[in-house]
Order: structure tokens, then sequence, then C-alpha cells
């Protein structure tokens, strides 16, 4: 994007509460891609130097006719409502920032209304909870959507961003908001058989960096998914107008009967780039050299075989009776698909195997890796000749030290003692060459504080690749 543009960030954060941890409990296992993904996205505001973050949200307060905005000088939150009341976030208010939104509204017609007394409604709770326990500390707008029509809240975007770049400061902007609210027979809202096309239609019109198909969806479609988000991905997609396009998905899942979407709408490439050479929810790196001789050729061909069965026949082979000893093991493992460019094309994995054995493990995330991935669309047949694949075998995790680790020679997880939160990192990657860095980096995916007591493991991985 234009590095003299003061927008840095701009995305779309899901806001259940029971991926807060306090508050979720055992239940945010249901739930660890979306945190994952917070921390990711949190990563990319971090890298990108954002001073101040704006959080438009469904469930502040709303005015049929006027955005709403809380008033400060300070923000404050709590989890009271769902039984963790001691979790809070709190947030100085960029008063600059907000005058400069509602004089640019006003001038376009559109009425901004601030609001005083109000603490903050958990869907801007949620993300700003994600974002301070993963390291970002600045000042926050608050702002709530209104009845107004679809084009409105893109123009209020557009004020937004016009309001960003006159102050002239790093800003990111959030919309918080969930997709269909009805995926399931016991969804929340009830179960409607066709709310499964909102959630494609916007996770897809994301990952081909074609927002426009957002703000022109079918309006029954939206009535009848249920959603919570929309309203607030149009004002998103007005304050990204204008900037060049680099939209990811970076995770969706749907594990109680709503659409839970963590994606980037656009963001400085310096900060996607230095977040991509340290995460690894999209796999592993290059951990180790390339394991030569014939159990190399047997667990690359076995992830060849499985994925070209699948997406040619759509059948799961039967694992081979004439497979080497060490495929006995149970392990997790990684596997990976690049195209013979070296890009990535897919990649899922197990740190604690859920197979009898490796050879298992191999064809059940061979195929997510194919089929899965919430970063890329389904591998198709007419790409398998122009693809290639490695696996990555891991070994059981060991209790470990800070001084028995090694950033280039260990992965590491780090556990809180309750065992609720879990962050893990794979070693030997781009950037990190510490292993304190390897341990924050880790922390903050787990959502775990800084100086909170953890539990460390360690553990080594080998590559075998075509």
């Amino acid at each position: 994007m234009d590095r003299t543009s003061a927008l840095v960030f701009a995305g779309i954060a899901p806001h259940p509460p029971i991926m807060v941890p306090e508050v979720g409990r055992e239940a945010i296992t249901e739930v660890r891609s979306s945190i994952d993904a917070m921390a990711t996205l949190t990563a990319r505001i971090v890298n990108a130097g954002a001073e101040t973050v704006i959080i438009i949200s469904p469930h502040a307060p709303l005015d049929p006719a006027a955005f709403i905005a809380y008033e400060g000088p300070q923000l404050h939150g709590d989890f009271s409502s769902f039984r963790s009341a001691t979790t809070t976030v709190e947030a100085d208010i960029d008063e600059e920032l907000l005058n400069e939104i509602s004089q640019i509204a006003a001038e376009h017609e559109l009425r901004l209304l601030k609001i005083q007394g109000h603490d903050l409604d958990h869907g801007t709770a949620v993300p700003l909870y994600f974002l301070q326990r993963n390291g970002w500390h600045g000042r926050v707008i608050a702002l709530g959507y209104s009845f107004v029509s679809n084009e409105d809240h893109v123009r209020f975007g557009n004020c937004i961003r016009q309001a960003i770049e006159q102050v002239g400061r790093p800003v990111a902007f959030i919309a918080s908001g969930d997709l269909s609210h009805r995926l399931k027979m016991n969804a929340p809202a009830g179960y409607n058989p066709i709310a499964h096309f909102f959630d494609e239609e916007v996770v897809d019109a994301i990952r081909t960096s074609a927002t426009g198909r957002i703000v022109n969806m079918d309006q029954e479609l939206r009535r009848m998914a249920g959603e919570c988000g929309y309203r607030s991905m149009l004002v998103a997609i007005g304050v990204a107008g204008g900037g060049e396009s680099n939209c990811e998905v970076l995770n969706y899942e749907a594990p109680f009967g709503v659409g839970y979407l963590v994606a980037q709408l656009v963001a400085d490439r310096a900060a996607s780039e230095s977040d991509a050479a340290a995460a690894s929810t999209n796999g592993p790196h290059e951990v180790s050299a390339t394991k030569p001789g014939d159990l190399a050729r047997a667990i690359t061909a076995l992830a060849r075989q499985t994925i070209e069965t699948f997406v040619t026949l759509g059948t799961v082979i039967s694992t081979p009776d004439d497979l080497p000893d060490d495929f006995a093991a149970r392990t997790g493992c990684f596997v990976s698909i690049k195209t013979h460019e070296g890009e990535l094309r897919g990649c899922v994995g197990t740190i604690d195997p859920v197979k009898d054995n490796l050879a298992e493990e191999i064809i059940w995330n061979a195929i997510s890796a194919a089929t899965r991935d919430q970063s890329f669309p389904p591998v198709a047949s007419d790409e398998l000749p122009m693809l290639k694949y490695s696996v990555d075998v891991l070994s059981a995790p060991e209790p470990a030290t800070p001084e028995e680790l090694d950033a280039v020679v260990y992965g590491v997880i780090v556990e809180d003692e309750a065992g609720l939160r879990r962050g893990l990192l794979l070693p030997n990657l781009a950037g990190v060459d510490t292993v304190a860095k390897q341990l924050e980096i880790a922390s903050r995916k787990a959502g775990i504080a800084p100086d909170t007591p953890v539990k460390l493991s360690r553990f080594r991985a080998d590559r075998y690749s075509e």
C-alpha cells in the first residue's frame, strides 16, 4: 500500500466472549484457531506501528439516524455479563482523531453522536482484549453503526479514512462482527439451510480481494443469515477504499453454528511480511535439512498419493501395507503443499497425534492441507501436476527450562499453568534467532500476558521433501 497513507491496517475480527480464556475456560479449545488468528492480526498491527486503533461494533448503543462514538477521556469494559467481572479492558481515547472524524462526517451530512457514561459493549471489548493481551497498547476510538443506508455506511468509512489521513498518524481499523448465526440446528438464532452461503460469499470475496461483492450482496440472503457484522464490514470497506488491496483470510470457523472470521482488508506490506516471517499458523518452515533415502521418498509419496486420490476421486486411501517400520510410530506431523516455484499452497499439521500411527497422521493432515487450510481455496485437480509436497515429523514434546531451549534446534510450546492457553512456535524461523524472541511470540500467540508464569516444552522437527 502507499507508504504515505496513515491507514496502516484494516481488518475484521469476531467477538464471541467465549474466546476470552477467563470466560470460555475449557471451551476455548473450540475456538483456538480464532484465538491464534487474533494473535497474527495483532502482530500485523504492532509491526505496522499503529498508534491508534478504531473499532466499530454492532453491539454499541444504537441510534437509527446516527453513528455512535463512546466519549472519554478513557474507555472501560469488562466481562461481568459473562461471569468474569475481574477481566477488564481500558484505553485512552484519541480525541483529536475522533473530533476530525466527526467534523468530516458532518461535512458529508452524516451524523456522529457521542455518548457518555457507557461501558464498552462486548463487540468492542473482545477485540480490544486480544489486541492488548497480544502486545498492542495505544489509544482507541470505539464506534457503533446506524440504521442509515448501506451506501451511507461505506461513505462513513470514507470519512474515517479522510480523517486518518488528515491527522497523519499511523492508525488501524477493526470491523467487529460475527457472520451467520444460523449454521447449525442448535445455533443461537435457529437454523437456516442456506445461511452458509452468506459466510461463503464473504470469505470468498475477501480471499479474491473483491470486497465490492460484499457491498452488493443479496440483502435477503444477509437477513436470512442472521448476521451481526455486515454493517461493520461496510464501514471497513469504506475505510480501506482507495488503498492498495491485499486482502487475506487469516481464519474462518463456525464451531457453534456462528461464523467467526479474522481477516485483513488492507495492510502495510512491511508489517505483513514481518509477521509472515515469524508466524507459524500456516505450518512449518524449513526446520532441518531434507532427509535423503527411502524413508523420505516413502513419506512424501504417501502425501502425494493421498492428495491426488482425494482430489481426483473424492476417496481416502487405505494405509499401504509395505511401509517402512518408521510409519508405525505415533507422532504429530505437518503436511505442506507448494507450487514448483516454492509458493505455499496449503499446510495443516498436528503437534499432538490424533491417529494411531504416522501413516494415518500423514493421510489425515494431507487431506486437510489440500481442502481445509483456511488461507487457501481447496486444491483443484488441474493444479496437481504443478505441486510438490513435504512432511515435517515432530518429536514428542518434552518439558524444558529456558536454559534448555535453542530457537534454531527446538520448537517451543508455551502453556499457562491452568492449561487453558497454549502457544506454539516451530524452530529455525526467519527473524526468530533468540530464545527470548521465541518465547515472546509463542506467548503472544496464546494470549498469555507478559510475566505470567508458564510451563515450557520443546520438540524437534525433521523435514522430508520431494
